[in-house]
């Protein structure tokens, strides 16, 4: 991989020949585990202005028509967030010179704030191409990480690194993007109307020839969900079409009793082996992607397919050696005349992946020209710990993508598109539905992970009777379960809410995956507790999640920080009359600045008299609230009713609609530069 220095550019084709289609992540690391940015793209024309709104994609304009930017979203890694954008380079319009990207923060964040600022490039085949690391982004709230551009022919791309003082707002107008008029009214996109934006910072020279490009801005980041003041609606392109969504209420039925059943397009009730549910699984999903454009998109843009027509086929034969081999599906997309080809695995009901099987795929895609191996199963896949070991012959001049999808992926993202986003038609929305009804039907055996595998059972004795030691390797195999389920929770309340949920990953000095879980496999003998924290969008702070294989108990909790402005009394008023329709059983704890614990009680207590939740020591500070729920942990490894991965989901779904709901006007966030109030 080829490390980019400020101002150097290169051209795609000398790295690889496999560019028509590529993947740029934009990535960074929040030491507090909250920090976090918007990425946006422009296409700009040879005179540095975009052609129309649409050219300005962003979280609330997120996929070009032509398929020639896609926003694809937010994805874990081991060190942090990673923001991935798809270009299909073969799609951009003649008239497009330059794809600008960028990212930004919120109001008064900066990215000096954030560690480890990088940019990646990646060709069809997901192999990284190049790295660039900016280092000097301090007191900046926007920053052009670099620009995709042609010359003679060529696409090459180009380390930028300029970081802008005065925001993303500026951007829209500095590029032509035409703000709507109450936009403008209350300042653009999250920056006050009476603000001065200061000027950029200077940009480095270019290492080469070419004229660097004049931009004078960046586009504006959108407000945080909880702020106090009024809210400003997000910028949206003039162009924006309206799109299908499903209603929230379902229509009232004409059925003459509750027996009466739904006819559906895709039925489960005759499905009686494995071997069904794969076939129907398979036959289902690849339907609905090439039927529905949005959606057969969105899940392949990620692995390099092109924007195009799509084609997907079942139980397509191939030769290999003696014995013909039957993938279960192929995926074709044909752009331009040119054709991408995955072939696709599929697993049901909680069985694994063969490594032979998948072998073999790989070489037959290898031998005849095909991009992309592309399985799915209810695993999910964890960065550094792969789902199956292939192998691949370096020699061959072409390269075969292997990537991986788990059934609660596919899920969350028709939840995204028919329940959230939107499709085309009525059609496509009806097709989504259809398709998320039969992928969440007990008979269907796509339900995402839901086994905490063998491993599991001896941990949890090996800690009750505390003979777990460091270093087993069944404690590993344990802290992997465990981030699996942690990252379908996420899919699944994100499907829900249509909001990012994230899991929150601390920095890691540079430890590998495996070095990191063995860590955690250690503090797991020692301690027996497995931990996580979710970042949810728009919530007040990160939820954090508590696994005690020793009490047996599950604990979810939050911490919310204390209002700016007010009393401390005023605050435990407001906040436990927000929580009115919270369980009884929450439990409130007072955070109060230095190690001296704070008064706690539960809800049900603290209803009465609000001001117990004060310090009784004079001078104390308070920083702000932690609140918590305890429930049991199900005590088989699988997902039954009474199994740990349907309590630990249950846990989540309980606290966040229970709990996080209200707490959207129980206290505003408070800027961590200012100085709490002191009781007493």
């Amino acid at each position: 991989m080829q490390e980019m220095v400020k101002g150097s550019n290169v051209t795609l084709s000398a790295l690889s020949e496999n560019v028509g289609s590529v993947i740029v992540s934009l990535g960074w690391v929040s030491p507090s585990g909250e920090g976090d940015a918007d990425v946006s793209v422009l296409m700009v024309g040879d005179d540095g202005k975009v052609r129309g709104d649409g050219d300005f994609y962003f979280y609330n304009n997120p996929v070009a028509a032509d398929g020639s930017v896609q926003l694809l979203g937010k994805t874990p890694t081991e060190a942090g967030d990673e923001d991935r954008i798809g270009f299909d380079l073969t799609a951009v319009p003649q008239d497009v010179d330059r794809l600008i990207v960028a990212a930004s923060r919120y109001r008064d964040a900066r990215f000096g704030e954030l560690e480890n600022l990088t940019v990646t490039l990646a060709d069809a085949a997901g192999d990284p191409l190049l790295r660039f690391t900016i280092g000097d982004a301090d007191a900046v709230s926007a920053v052009i990480f670099g620009e995709l551009y042609r010359r003679a022919g060529e696409w090459k791309f180009r380390a930028v690194g300029q970081g802008y003082a005065d925001g993303l707002a500026g951007l829209a107008t500095d590029f032509g993007v035409d703000i709507d008029d109450d936009a403008e009214a209350q300042g653009g996109l999250g920056v006050p109307a009476d603000d001065e934006p200061s000027g950029p910072d200077d940009p480095a020279p270019s290492v080469d020839q070419e004229a660097a490009p004049n931009l004078d801005g960046v586009p504006a980041p959108r407000p945080p969900a909880d702020d106090t003041v009024v809210q400003q609606q997000p910028v949206r392109p003039r162009t924006a079409k309206k799109k299908v969504t499903l209603p929230k209420a379902a229509g009232k039925s004409l059925a003459e009793n509750e027996s009466w059943r739904a006819a559906r397009l895709f039925p489960v009730s005759a499905l009686k082996s494995d071997r069904d549910r794969e076939t129907r699984a398979t036959s289902v999903l690849l339907s609905v992607m090439a039927q529905v454009p949005e959606f057969g998109r969105r899940l392949t843009a990620g692995f390099g397919a092109p924007a195009g027509r799509m084609e997907t086929f079942t139980e397509v034969s191939l030769p290999h050696g003696d014995t013909p081999r039957r993938p279960d599906g192929v995926v074709r997309v044909e752009r331009a005349g040119k054709l991408w080809t995955a072939l696709v695995e599929t697993k049901t009901n909680g069985n694994s992946l063969k490594s032979d099987q998948v072998q073999a795929y790989m070489d037959i895609a290898a031998r005849r020209g095909y991009e992309a191996v592309i399985t799915l199963s209810n695993d999910v896949a964890l960065e550094g710990s792969p789902l199956v070991d292939v192998k691949v012959d370096g020699r061959r001049k072409h390269k075969v993508a292997l990537r991986h999808l788990s059934w609660a992926e596919v899920a969350y993202q028709a939840q995204l598109l028919i329940r959230h986003e939107g499709v085309g038609n009525k059609a496509h929305a009806w097709l989504l539905q259809e398709l998320l009804h039969y992928l969440q039907h007990e008979n269907s055996g796509c339900h995402g992970f839901q086994n905490m595998g063998p491993s599991w059972v001896p941990v949890r004795n090996g800690i009750d009777d505390e003979t777990l030691c460091r270093g087993d390797s069944r404690a590993l195999d344990v802290v992997e379960s465990w981030e699996r389920l942690v990252r379908q929770v996420c899919l699944r309340l994100g499907g829900e809410l249509g909001q990012k949920v994230l899991p929150v990953r601390a920095a890691t000095g540079g430890r590998d995956p495996r070095e990191r879980r063995v860590l955690l496999a250690d503090q797991l003998c020692a301690e027996g507790r497995l931990q996580a924290e979710l970042r949810i969008e728009g919530t007040l702070g990160v939820l954090m999640v508590v696994a005690d294989l020793r009490t047996g108990r599950i604990r979810t909790a939050m911490e919310i920080p204390a209002p700016e402005q007010g009393y401390p009394l005023s605050w435990a008023k407001r906040l436990v009359r927000s929580l009115a329709e919270a369980p009884a059983d929450l439990h409130i704890e007072t955070l109060v600045e230095g190690d001296t614990a704070g008064p706690r009680g539960t809800l049900e207590r603290l209803r009465p008299e609000p001001a117990d939740l004060l310090p009784k020591t004079d001078g104390a500070r308070i920083t702000g609230f932690r609140l918590s729920l305890l429930k049991g942990m199900g005590g088989g490894r699988g997902n039954a009713e009474t199994g740990f991965i349907r309590s630990v989901d249950d846990a989540v779904q309980r606290f966040y609609g229970s709990v996080v709901v209200h707490l959207d006007r129980a206290v505003p966030r408070r800027s961590p530069a200012r100085r709490t109030v002191s009781v007493g």
